[in-house]
């Protein structure tokens, strides 16, 4: 992980508590007061927390495993550490002294790098962390980065995530500029699609922790400016992970950038192609053609 402030421990919350901290910060007049308002001084540095030590437990790997179309094994998937991290991401996010909102900040890239598989019932260290905001020409982006060790101190994954606080421009580009930074190679669907439930968004949410309101309901989405509620972009690289499972090592860094919603209920193409450095793979629209995520699986 790159340098950050010295780290606090905590004990992530969940449920409706966790998104009730997450909203308030949105609220017009509520969001001015004392342990709501936003502190953040405008040199932001970042902020950075632990948890408690956490054993990875068979019933809540496999229920995500379920989710997300992976197979039941003794190890976790690739993607499954990141329900260790999410409830420090937010809690971070829902800090006064985080600058901006959690509610409408927008998931741009996620990055994990599996050192190797996680076995179910190991005891792991989870740090995370987010550093000051980065110009992007749609407004500000925050990295935030994670570390799980094992019980010896030996880093065994990480991840990187780029969330996009949409605003004035803080840097140079054009406004079609979709994407952080990422490009990968082509991988164009090849006839693989799957039907998406309109109520996947509330079956990711149990395993997961993310109740954002944009994912739940036609409702809560259209309250946030969305026609119907959306996939889960984490949900959508776990799933492409979980079709591209058998092919890859167990010492792989895997990169996403998403770049259109998926809308519930709805049907996604997925396509996958073998290239020089790994496997690069996709989904988009299945009439369209327009794009929903691209992504790039290579061994370490």
């Amino acid at each position: 992980m790159t340098d950050s402030p010295e780290a606090r421990q905590i004990e992530p919350a969940g449920g409706l508590g966790v998104l009730l901290k997450a909203a308030l910060p949105s609220v017009p007049v509520v969001n001015q007061l004392p342990g709501v308002r936003k502190t953040a001084p405008k040199d932001f540095q970042g902020l950075a927390l632990t948890r408690p030590p956490v054993t990875v437990e068979r019933t809540d790997v496999d229920a995500y495993a379920r989710v997300c179309g992976f197979p039941i094994k003794d190890v976790a998937p690739l993607t499954y550490p990141h329900m260790l991290v999410f409830g420090l991401q937010m809690a971070m996010m829902s800090d006064p002294a985080f600058p901006a909102p959690a509610i409408g900040t927008v998931h741009l890239e996620n990055s994990i790098t599996q050192h190797r598989p996680i076995a179910i019932g190991e005891v792991l260290d989870v740090s995370a962390a987010v550093g000051p905001k980065v110009a992007h020409p749609k407004g500000t982006v925050y990295e935030f980065t994670a570390e799980i060790t094992d019980e010896s101190g030996v880093v065994v994954w990480e991840e990187t995530s780029a969330y996009l606080r949409r605003g004035p421009s803080s840097g140079s580009g054009s406004d079609s500029d979709a994407s952080y930074g990422m490009t990968f190679p082509a991988a164009p669907a090849k006839g693989l699609t799957w039907k998406l439930p309109a109520d996947l968004g509330r079956k990711y949410a149990a395993v997961s922790g993310d109740h954002n309101p944009i994912h739940l309901y036609p409702i809560t989405a259209k309250a946030l400016g969305f026609k119907q509620q959306i996939a889960h972009g984490m949900w959508t690289k776990a799933r492409c992970v979980a079709a591209l499972e058998n092919r890859l090592p167990d010492a792989v860094r895997v990169d996403v950038a998403f770049k259109t919603p998926v809308f519930l209920p709805g049907s996604v193409a997925f396509g996958s192609a073998a290239v020089e450095n790994g496997y690069a793979f996709s989904l988009s629209n299945p009439r369209s053609g327009k794009p929903h995520l691209a992504g790039l699986a290579t061994p370490l």
